[in-house]
Parts: structure tokens; sequence; C-alpha cells
């Protein structure tokens, strides 16, 4: 057996509140995630699948406020895993998210993350939100470099040596921190933590709200990581809810 492949089989270890599933068969771990959460499951459950190539994986949240506010769990999946990946990855390497889950490495999309609850009711307190990362390890099967070069993996970015199990681990470790420093700070470090890995904001972005395709300057975020998109005089509010698989913007 080589080395990638002991290190992709290794156990992963959870910290405290966190415990894990390991999901075999090619199966999503998102959608498996988000069927435990609906049968009642404990928060704090990771649902994961590694391989080579990829590591997917989806933590489960009991939020105990509106959905609006509960979508700050994206946020801090989003810093956490920036977090993680930025410890054990070359100090070169640059790590960045967008305001719609994209994970860029080196400027490149790398992976994302997604989010479900089982409401999508603004105002009403979801029994869960899931919240889903995948990560490309290596080159996507049939894939020819320079053909895409708005897509990358940890690989061909001097990543090679970040073993996908340790990496899980770090992310639940540093989840749990931003974890911590909201309930015991508030949302501000967080907030400011965040909008210095959107590497949209200032720039000229395109998003589909309420049937339509606007385009505008992203000027910043409010208080719940809304996008503010502010076309010719009017500044259009893009609530994080609107990310949820079932919301609005595709």
């Amino acid at each position: 057996m080589s080395d990638e492949l002991f290190e992709v089989s290794c156990p992963v270890r959870f910290p405290p509140l966190f415990t894990g599933q390991e999901l075999s068969g090619g199966g999503d771990p998102f959608a498996k995630a988000c069927a435990r959460a609906a049968l009642g499951c404990d928060a704090g459950l990771i649902v994961h699948a590694l391989s080579a190539d990829r590591l997917r994986a989806a933590v489960v949240f009991a939020p105990e406020e509106p959905l609006e506010q509960a979508m700050v769990a994206l946020c801090a999946c989003g810093v956490g895993f920036q977090n993680a990946l930025g410890a054990l990855a070359p100090p070169e390497v640059a790590v960045h998210l967008t305001w719609d889950g994209l994970i860029r490495v080196n400027g490149a999309v790398c992976g994302r993350l997604r989010v479900a609850a089982a409401d999508d009711d603004p105002q009403r307190t979801p029994d869960w939100l899931v919240v889903g990362l995948e990560l490309q390890i290596l080159p996507r099967a049939g894939a020819e470099p320079g053909l895409s070069p708005d897509e990358t993996c940890l690989h061909l970015e001097g990543c090679a040596g970040v073993s996908p199990p340790r990496l899980l681990e770090a992310w639940a470790r540093h989840l749990l921190l931003w974890i911590n420093r909201l309930e015991s700070e508030g949302r501000a470090p967080l907030h400011a933590e965040w909008r210095g890995l959107i590497e949209e904001i200032g720039r000229e972005v395109s998003r589909r709200w309420r049937g339509a395709q606007l385009c505008g300057t992203f000027v910043g975020v409010d208080e719940n990581f809304g996008m503010l998109l502010r076309t010719g005089e009017e500044t259009h509010l893009i609530p994080m809810s609107s990310l949820l698989e079932n919301g609005e913007i595709s």
C-alpha cells in the first residue's frame, strides 16, 4: 500500500462535541448528513468520505436562532477551513473564499461549501442546518492541464504533503474554535476574519436574485453576512439564506 493510500485510510479523530461517520461506497456525505439530521441525530455529527482525489464532509448543526442568523455557521465553516489549510499548507499558498461558498487556492477554484436547512423561512429557527465541504485533492479524471485555468487541486498548488484525514481533523478543530468564539465574543471577530478572506468585495459581480440577474459592485455585507450589491443608485441586500440548496440562487 502506498503512503498516500495509507494516509487516506487513516482513522479520523475529531475534537470533543464532534462525532464522525465514515461513508463508503460512493455515497454523498452532504445528502447523508441531511438525512441523518432530518431523523434527529445529534448536532456535531460529521459525515465524511475521503479518497485519494477528493475530500468530502458535512457537519450537522442544531440552530438556536432564526435561519438568517443561523447562516453564520456557513461562515464559521469557511473561515475554519481556511485556517486549517493555511496551517498545513506551505506558507506561500493563498487560500480565499467567495461569498457563495467557493474555495480558491492561489486564485483558482479548488472546492466549495454548500448549505441546507430543515426550513427555508429566514425568520424561523430550523430544526437542523448542514454545511458540506468538497475539496479536490488530485486533478479531476480526464482533466487536461491548462484547459480549465480557473480550476485547480491541492496537488497542483504545492500541497501534496497535506493529508486529507489530517486536514479534516484540522477543519473540525478550527471550526470548534470559531464556534466557541462566537459564543464568547459574538460575531465581530468572525465578521472581520471572514471579510478579509472574501476576494470579491469591492469588485464587479453578477448575482441572480428574485428572478433577475443583478450586476453591480459588491460593496460589503450586513450584520448577517448578506451581500450588499450596488447597482447604479440602488443597493440590494442579497441574504445569505438565499444560498440554501433549495433557495433562489442556483
